[in-house]
This record gives structure tokens, C-alpha cells and sequence, in this order.
């Protein structure tokens, strides 16, 4: 397991990542882990965890998880998330978001990717669609 703070091209906590506390955990080509926690700050007007915050850690994963397959100075944009909610997601507790990449062409990608607790409990499912661009696209 490589650990975030080592991995190339890691920024730190900053930009989406100061507001959603995640951190890459694990990667590999085609693959990566996000540990997330939620807390106070991610609730809804009822005080549940705001479904966002699922769908901004599974949109995280699979873009990650495309960016793995691609060179120094290209870039991806999501063309299409897709989020099932499957059971309210607690606060407080470490949470991992698994991705995958399940397909790529030259131009696009599709990656999967799961929101789960420690112990495997499913809390939110994601597929995802991400626009490869060049390098002139990219910056």
C-alpha cells in the first residue's frame, strides 16, 4: 500500500479535499482508495449527512482511478456521474471509496467505484464517465 503523502503529484489537503477530508490511500494503475470522514460539516437542513458528500468522494475515486491510466500532462473532465444512495452514510466513522477502471478508448474512460465503511458495509455506489483531453486541453 502506498501511502498519499508519497504518492507523485499528491497536492495535499487542498481545493476539494480541504472541504470533503479525503486522502488517497492506495493506488495502482487502473485502481485507488480514498480514506473520508464525514462530520458536522457535511449535514443537511434534517442533520443526516448530506448525500454530496457520497457522490463528491465516489466523483473523486473514479476520476482517480482514470487518472492512474494517463500521462504526465493529460487531463479528464466528468462527462457523467452517476450515484446510488444506498443507506444513509454515518458521521464520524472512516469510510472507503474503492474505484475502478472498467473500460477506456482513446478518448473517454468509465470507472466504478464504492463508498464503504471498514468492515464492507456498502453505503453509496458509483459509475462514472470521464472525457480524456490532450494535453493542450489539459492545463
Amino acid at each position: 500500500m502506498r501511502m498519499a503523502t508519497k504518492l507523485p503529484g499528491n497536492f495535499g489537503d487542498r481545493g476539494i479535499a480541504s472541504v470533503i477530508p479525503m486522502k488517497i490511500i492506495e493506488a495502482e494503475e487502473g485502481r485507488v482508495v480514498f480514506r473520508a470522514k464525514a462530520d458536522e460539516r457535511h449535514t443537511n437542513p434534517m442533520g443526516a449527512i448530506h448525500g454530496g458528500f457520497a457522490a463528491t468522494v465516489l466523483d473523486a475515486a473514479t476520476g482517480c482511478a482514470i487518472h492512474t491510466l494517463l500521462p504526465a500532462e493529460v487531463g479528464y473532465g466528468t462527462v457523467d456521474l452517476n450515484v446510488k444512495m444506498v443507506r444513509p452514510v454515518p458521521m464520524g466513522e472512516e469510510l472507503h471509496a474503492v474505484a475502478e477502471v472498467i473500460d477506456r478508448t482513446r478518448t473517454m474512460a468509465i470507472s466504478e467505484g464504492t463508498l464503504t465503511n471498514v468492515d464492507g458495509k456498502i453505503f453509496a455506489h458509483a459509475s462514472a464517465t470521464c472525457r480524456i483531453l490532450g494535453r493542450e486541453k489539459a492545463a
